[in-house]
């Protein structure tokens, strides 16, 4: 038996239950059952070829070395440029830092922010790496609850409401994972204003889907409002838009005071990104967005389908999927606990689903669905669900 005295830290740390639920299907299929996957979250489609062969040419042209803690200067540049095009603001390219993926910008903004004795305030039902990193911090979680009659946008009242001396941090992400929900401009107007009031509060804004709205609507990005600016913290990435979750790439753009702080940690955790994804990065950013246009255009199709779909189920009603690529139905009509419904559908049904409390206590009575599959796989499983319900 070994001897080793773990960190009581680790005990606080939790995990992403769709990658559990993803092992679960895997082996499922392994053993011959047939599995239709509606719980990961990540594009079915192949990343665009251009940005593909961009890698390839950057690995041919030599490029093996260390790049800059921060990112390539060039990639720096294409991001910008890009978050003028689409948000219409200005962006140093100095406070722009690239990073491997998503999750390192939030667990450097919670581990720069949370200590003992403070709080952060993050979205429930949300993200799970939110909670867990915010307890690993020692910080104390408090939740914003999303709720199903706002369309699981969050209220700026009840957001403001709940600050106190020892706020550090809000975590804000819209569109949302994992309920599709998008706050309306007029809420996170009353935000900005309302934490005038708050100089001491940072805030991390999770924009990761900002390329996925439907029905006309617009994202709204926390870098326009110019009086946050300097305590901001804006997380977006290439893993969904140009179905990159592979490969690793992400960045954030941070305020003046924290740009030197996130570099040493970049320093400490992982030195730099490596440098020809971060050449397929720039490819992606500065060729041809049509690719994009494409699958957005097959994600807002498949989601009409499958929120008629399930809302043609027994004991369930499925709110209109605002933005990203997530269905979120109640299912308390059925009977069943979202951790016993995510298990039945799996094991008796062979459809993979996340139940809604792996991303918070708010989450019980939900399912996750998501329709980054192919309408007819979407369709065989709710005709699956139906039957057996």
């Amino acid at each position: 038996m070994s001897g080793m005295i773990f960190a009581d830290s680790l005990s606080r740390l939790g995990t992403e239950s769709a990658f559990v639920v993803l092992a679960r299907a895997q082996a499922l299929a392994q053993q011959g059952k047939d599995i239709i996957n509606l719980g990961i979250g990540q594009p079915d489609f192949k990343t665009p070829e251009h940005i593909s062969e961009a890698a390839i040419k950057a690995i041919r042209d030599g490029h093996h070395g260390y790049t800059p803690a921060n990112g390539l200067p060039v990639l720096r540049e294409a991001v910008a440029a890009d978050l003028n095009r689409r948000h219409g603001v200005e962006v140093n390219p100095d406070n722009v830092v690239v990073v491997p993926g998503g999750k390192p910008t939030m667990f450097f903004a919670v581990m720069m922010f949370g200590q003992p004795g403070v709080e952060i305030m993050y979205p429930n039902p949300g993200f799970p790496i939110y909670e867990s990193v915010i307890k690993y911090s020692g910080a104390t979680p408090v939740p914003i609850a999303l709720e199903e009659k706002n369309g699981f946008a969050f209220s700026a009242e009840q957001v403001l409401s709940q600050i106190t001396e020892r706020t550090r941090l809000i975590i804000i992400n819209s569109p949302a994972n994992p309920t599709g929900g998008v706050t309306p401009k007029e809420e996170i107007d009353k935000l900005v204003a309302g934490l005038m009031d708050h100089p001491h509060v940072a805030l991390m804004s999770d924009e990761i889907y900002s390329n996925m709205l439907y029905g006309g609507r617009e994202h709204v990005s926390l870098l326009q409002y110019p009086e946050i600016r300097d305590r901001l913290i804006m997380l977006d990435g290439w893993s969904k838009t140009y179905a990159m979750t592979g490969w690793r790439l992400g960045y954030a753009v941070w305020p003046d005071a924290a740009v030197d702080h996130v570099t040493r940690l970049c320093i400490n955790d992982h030195s730099c990104v490596n440098a020809p994804t971060q050449f397929a990065g720039l490819a992606a950013l500065t060729g041809s967005q049509d690719c994009v246009t494409d699958m957005v255009a097959q994600f807002d199709a498949r989601r009409q389908v499958i929120v008629d779909a399930l809302n043609d189920l027994p004991g369930v009603r499925c709110a209109d999927a605002a933005g990203a690529f997530y269905a979120f139905p109640n299912i308390e009509g059925t009977g069943l606990t979202s951790k016993e419904a995510q298990d039945k559908f799996l094991d008796e049904a062979g459809v993979a689903t996340v139940a809604g409390t792996s991303f918070g206590a708010w989450g019980e009575g939900y399912l996750r669905f998501s329709y980054a599959n192919s309408t007819e796989n979407i369709l065989e499983a709710i005709s699956r669900i139906k039957k057996l319900l």
